[in-house]
């Protein structure tokens, strides 16, 4: 069954149109007569979205029981029953609630897909997975509901629907998209003028670049090599002279005047040699050009005018930027030079710079490298000048006879100027040639071809063996130019291998491209296998297009890279001399996997190590910790069950307080090393759901002592989502901390209050402060304030809340308190508008029956997305004493 068709409505924020675009698609597809349903579609209360619904088939929802109340999902076996031809899925990053048959929407879809059924689906710019932090960093809010890029980019359309901020406010101004009670919340927060305009832009320019891979993919497979003008990409041609920097930076300056323009700086170097380019000056150049935002590419060809000009037209380049020569003016009796060659040859779609610099009409640094083997148009011109100078040069020498002995210094130096234009056959044919010609026209008799004096057969047997020597002389030394100049190649990739891990260009991917670059090839991989007969495996590739490699033979090269890998490269079928640099090519990839292997492999055996320097630390540090209440624990009921003394009332009750008050620093020690063993482990799974902050906060209040603490919590904050149980834990840690440190009679403050969409609890103390590079330390597990005597915890309570706090998706930080003190900060997301569902009982976190997941990216209403399963909470432990530390004064409480 052929694989159904995706089509994407992408959009840059919620309200923008894409759920009104995808069911005004699905009108006109269904008025042209194809079978279109909805499979699920939120009209969020939107009039005019849920107008659209009317006239499409809907498939019934699955409903599922969820927070006490009941939920609704995408019934994807029904839809899979009815087998439309096409069908509607909104909120393609949408995660099903607990129960479904899929964790998320975009699995649902696959499925759907994979059944032979078109999909029309929508989702926002913000969903994507690798733009988090950058949605993050503009919003100041974490997404949680992604999908994959990969996803999204395999979709066979994708459609954006574009609004202009303004337009966008004005739409949210006038009721169209939130209900009246979240108008001017969405309008001074996440629907700012400068969020949408940043979101917008980032929603263009990604899909510009996927209209660029569309492009390329075509011209690709319809072989198109005229530039299409479709973006600005300028290619800087450098020689590996000093202008190149100059050129680099010119470029940058061409390519900012446009929107989206790149620039690709390309070093040719002919295949028989390395020509005045110095390794050095081009690494510096390389680092340069990415510094700036370009890339670097190395090129290997024989004609550099032509190898340039191919490299243009092949990444559909607009401009080239070229330095003005650096030959002297007597040098271009040799030809007109790259730069005009390149502006002659460009045509009218390709625009050519020549830049001046101070390094023109300089000359070169370095004397440039003779070629190698004889080029096809010297050859030519040899066979030429071989077969019909030495009849030219008759037909002159018999206007002006000038005597045997000059005739044939004549064919001599015919021969010779031969053998230096052509090489050593069409040298000898000249020197043939030639020898008959003496014969025939100029050794007595004339006009035969019998010689009656012997020296003059010893004269011709002379001519013809120098000119057969000369030839050879010339040939040989061609052979050895070649071969030199061959290795001088070898040696500049090499040092450009070598270059490249000193540069920290160590990633298998990095060098593989440079493979496929140096050789032009089409691409290039890394192929393994276990031993014996298993199957070969890709371990990495690079170049574009879909060919996969299954086996090493299928390549057009292979090399062997020791007993168990292979580079395979495709494209053209290379010379048997390329084939060693290529080994040390595949040499280096091996090393590079095998690094890229350790790395991983360092970085568990680091994980280890950070365990075991924590179990370490944890023994060292409650070797006194646990002892010390348990000796007090044992005197205090040795003494009780003593019959050697009468203890009176008050004595048996101090006694017993000591009992009590042993076990609960027992109670409270041994709760936050299980706390901090389960943060370590990843197996804190909080139960977020929707609370009141005037609720959680003064329950965590119960561990100090009464007027220690101040509370301030509005009421009229807004719902926040976070774990009670969790929340409460990390401001008991943070109130018993600050009260320990608060000087006598200065009551620690607790207060809340709204921003944007986050709330924030900041607890304030009048304490001795922390320094600033002692602000995050606080925060590692065992670290305990410089002065603080022993006996006073380990050091995990701070550690304890930060990584409650992270787990429901907030963050607690540390600032100095103005006037002295130390104020610590945890910030929680604000809940979005309530559920279609009902609000879940009230009661402990624990009785929840599935965990909801913080959800504060404010976009179309949907269900609250759940987590994985919960995990119960402790209750808030009691205080613990300062204790002495190992670390600089820095504060932590236990």
């Amino acid at each position: 069954m052929a694989r159904g068709k995706l089509r994407i409505y992408l959009g840059a924020a919620p309200g923008v149109g894409k759920t009104y675009a995808m069911l005004s698609e699905a009108h006109r597809r269904a008025e042209r007569g194809t079978d279109a349903v909805v499979a699920f579609v939120e009209h969020h209360a939107r009039p005019r979205t849920e107008t659209l619904l009317h006239g499409l088939e809907q498939i019934p929802r699955r409903e599922l029981g969820h927070l006490g109340g009941t939920s609704t999902e995408m019934d994807v076996d029904a839809v899979l029953r009815r087998a439309p031809a096409v069908a509607l899925v909104d909120e393609l990053a949408h995660t099903n609630v607990p129960g479904s048959r899929n964790a998320k929407r975009w699995q649902d879809v696959a499925e759907l897909l994979a059944a032979g059924i078109d999909v029309v689906s929508t989702v926002n710019i913000q969903h994507l997975e690798s733009l988090g932090d950058i949605v993050e960093s503009i919003t100041g809010i974490r997404q949680q509901e992604t999908v994959p890029d990969e996803v999204v980019r395999r979709a066979d359309q994708i459609e954006l629907v574009d609004m202009s901020p303004q337009a966008l406010r004005r739409r949210l101004a006038h009721g169209n998209v939130f209900p009246p009670d979240r108008i001017d919340a969405a309008l001074s927060n996440y629907f700012r003028p400068g969020n949408l305009t940043a979101l917008r832009e980032l929603a263009l320019l990604w899909v510009a670049d996927r209209v660029d891979e569309y492009l390329t993919e075509y011209r690709s497979e319809h072989r198109v090599s005229r530039i299409w003008g479709s973006r600005e990409r300028i290619v800087v041609g450098l020689t590996g002279g000093p202008e190149g920097r100059t050129l680099i930076r010119r470029a940058v300056r061409l390519a900012e005047k446009g929107a989206g323009g790149e620039v690709l700086a390309v070093y040719i170097s002919r295949s028989d040699g390395l020509t005045s380019a110095s390794p050095k000056e081009l690494a510096v150049q390389r680092t340069l050009a990415e510094d700036l935002g370009g890339t670097f590419h190395h090129v290997v060809g024989d004609d550099i005018p032509d190898a340039l000009l191919d490299f243009a037209r092949g990444v559909n380049a607009t401009q080239i930027v070229l330095g003005t020569s650096r030959r002297k003016a007597w040098q271009y009796v040799f030809g007109p030079g790259v730069g005009s060659t390149v502006a002659r040859e460009s045509g009218p779609d390709l625009d050519v710079h020549i830049v001046t610099h101070e390094e023109a009409a300089k000359g070169r640094r370095l004397p440039a490298a003779r070629g190698g083997r004889l080029s096809r148009g010297r050859v030519v011109s040899g066979w030429a000048v071989g077969a019909a100078g030495p009849v030219a040069l008759a037909v002159l020498l018999d206007v002006v006879h000038l005597g045997l002995a000059n005739d044939m210094l004549l064919f001599l130096t015919l021969t010779v100027a031969t053998a230096l234009l052509g090489g050593l056959l069409p040298a000898l044919v000249s020197a043939a040639l030639g020898s008959v010609l003496l014969n025939y026209y100029y050794t007595p008799p004339l006009h035969r071809l019998t010689i009656s004096d012997h020296r003059n057969l010893v004269a011709l047997a002379i001519f013809a063996g120098v000119a057969a020597s000369v030839a050879s002389a010339v040939d040989l030394a061609a052979r050895r130019t070649d071969q030199a100049a061959r290795l001088r190649a070898e040696s500049e990739i090499l040092s450009f291998l070598a270059g490249s891990v000193l540069r920290g260009e160590n990633t298998l991917q990095a060098l593989l491209e440079r493979v496929r670059e140096t050789f032009g090839m089409e691409s290039a991989a890394l192929l393994e296998r276990g031993g014996g007969t298993a199957p070969w495996t890709c371990a990495g590739r690079a170049g574009p297009g879909d060919r996969s490699l299954a086996r090493p033979e299928d390549a057009d090269v292979d090399v062997p890279v020791g007993e168990h890998m292979a580079l395979a490269l495709t494209g053209r079928v290379l010379p048997a001399a390329d084939r060693r640099v290529l080994a040390a090519f595949g040499a280096q990839a091996a090393v590079v996997l095998d690094r890229e292997r350790l790395r991983a492999e360092a970085d568990q055996a680091r994980a280890l190590a950070e365990g075991n320097r924590i179990r370490t630390a944890l023994l060292a540090a409650v070797s006194h910790d646990l002892r010390t209440p348990l000796a007090g624990i044992k005197a205090a009921v040795t003494s009780l069950r003593s019959d050697d003394v009468v203890w009176s009332p008050e004595d048996r009750a101090e006694l017993l307080a000591s009992i009590e008050e042993g076990s609960d620093r027992l109670e409270h020690l041994v709760g936050n090393l299980l706390d901090m063993s389960r943060l370590q482990t990843g197996t804190v799974r909080p139960i977020v759901q929707r609370a009141d902050l005037d609720e959680v906060v003064p329950m965590a209040l119960g561990g100090v002592p009464e007027g220690s603490a101040e509370l301030d919590v509005p009421e009229s904050l807004p719902i926040v989502l976070l774990d009670k149980g969790l929340a409460e834990r990390v401001v008991a840690n943070l109130v018993e901390n600050a009260v320990k440190y608060s000087p006598p009679g200065e009551p620690v403050l607790v207060a809340a209050s709204a921003l944007g969409n986050r709330v924030q609890v900041r607890v304030v103390d009048r304490g001795p402060g922390v320094p600033d590079e002692a602000k995050e330390r606080i925060f590692e597990p065992f670290q305990r304030y410089g002065d603080s005597p022993r006996g006073a915890g380990v050091g995990l309570g701070l550690a304890v809340a930060r990584g409650f706090a992270e787990a429901m998706g907030g963050t607690l930080e540390a600032e100095d308190t103005p006037g002295g003190g130390l104020t610590m900060v945890l910030t929680v997301h604000a809940a979005p508008p309530p559920p279609e569902f009902p609000e879940p009982p009230a009661g402990p976190p624990a009785a929840s029956p599935a965990p909801v997941p913080a959800a504060p990216v404010p976009a179309d209403p949907a269900p609250v997305t759940p987590a994985p399963a919960p995990a119960r909470t402790a209750p808030a432990p009691a205080p613990e004493q300062p204790a002495q530390g190992s670390v600089p004064p820095e504060r932590q409480d236990s």
